[in-house]
């Protein structure tokens, strides 16, 4: 589940969870990620949230970050990352407000900071060597990962097959019927082992091809899904985020939903078509509209600030989509 710093809304994380369990609540997450550590953050297709049980199949990819750094995430010399750990070590968890004595150097990137320790963390964060231990907005408190975990022995790293298992498990789980697209999202030198794995389980019985109607890409899914039926309501609504797996995925969306969303925070109004942050509304199995919402804090109010319908939603369907705004409402002004 992806991490984002945008706030016109409801940051993504806590959005994505509420749209699919209702008595969500912001306090949920942070007891997953401090207390019951049964959550990590770590790099998948963006930062995201990774359940703990899932750790060692991105151990891997920890110690090649230490072997080969990514210079995608920086880099730091030896020394300052000997007397960051040890910082740690002696002072305990620190968030960048803690540190109080860098001397501060001009950004070379909006997102950037102007201490150097910041840099550092973030190395030792795709190391492996400190995790996010505490997350208050868009604030991190890092702390020394064995310590965080209590672990006295790291855990063993998955091999290669795992991790491929891994990922196709994961996305059938989450996707129900999958492509090498779906399955290797944002990560295509993943795709030969991963074909390898569905063409085992295919002979073996255990995935079935599928055809979507007007593709040609292939999909897999498991027996058991295929002879599965739909449960949910047709006036069933999500208020769907940007960032939402359902959504980043743009080929899949349309595949699925004939719906290209349009993400045009970066654009110049005047060449806005559905809007700055724009949310597709799912009812049922269509979406039907997508809403360009700002949250007024000080006011106590939702505001939409334009509406673009994509499909006649009928009478019943714009009740219940107008009864799921107003669910959002309370959870957007919300604890």
């Amino acid at each position: 589940m992806q991490i984002d710093t945008i706030n016109v809304i409801e940051r993504c994380h806590h959005h994505i969870l509420h749209s699919r369990i209702p008595t969500y609540r912001r306090a949920d997450l942070t007891q997953l990620q401090s207390a019951d550590k049964s959550i990590f953050e770590y790099w998948t297709h963006a930062l995201s949230y990774v359940p703990t049980s899932a750790l060692p199949f991105y151990l891997p990819a920890m110690k090649q970050q230490r072997l080969t750094p990514s210079r995608w995430f920086g880099s730091a010399t030896a020394d300052e990352t000997k007397a960051m750990l040890k910082r740690l070590r002696d002072d305990g968890p620190l968030s960048i407000r803690d540190i109080a004595d860098d001397e501060l150097v001009d950004k070379n990137h909006p997102w950037a900071s102007r201490k150097p320790s910041k840099r550092v963390l973030e190395i030792l964060f795709y190391q492996g060597l400190v995790t996010i231990s505490v997350r208050q907005g868009m604030v991190k408190t890092y702390d020394l990962t064995a310590r965080h975990f209590g672990w006295t022995t790291q855990p063993k790293p998955a091999t290669e097959r795992q991790v491929t298992a891994y990922l196709l498990d994961r996305a059938l789980q989450s996707q129900g019927v999958v492509s090498l697209d779906s399955i290797c999202h944002l990560n295509a030198p993943a795709k030969r082992q991963v074909r390898e794995l569905i063409e085992s389980r295919v002979r073996r019985k255990l995935l079935v091809p599928v055809r979507i109607e007007g593709s040609t890409v292939e999909h897999w899914t498991t027996p058991e899904t295929l002879a599965s039926s739909p449960s949910e309501p047709p006036t069933l609504v999500h208020v769907l985020s940007p960032f939402d797996p359902l959504v980043i995925q743009r080929k899949r969306l349309k595949l699925f939903f004939d719906y290209e969303h349009l993400f045009e925070a970066y654009l110049p109004a005047p060449k806005r078509r559905l809007g700055y942050f724009a949310l597709p509304v799912l009812l049922g199995d269509r979406i039907v509209a997508a809403i360009d919402l700002k949250t007024d804090r000080a006011a106590g109010k939702l505001l939409i600030q334009q509406w673009t319908n994509l499909a006649d939603a009928g009478a019943e369907g714009k009740a219940a989509i107008d009864a799921a705004l107003t669910r959002f409402e309370r959870f957007q002004l919300g604890d």
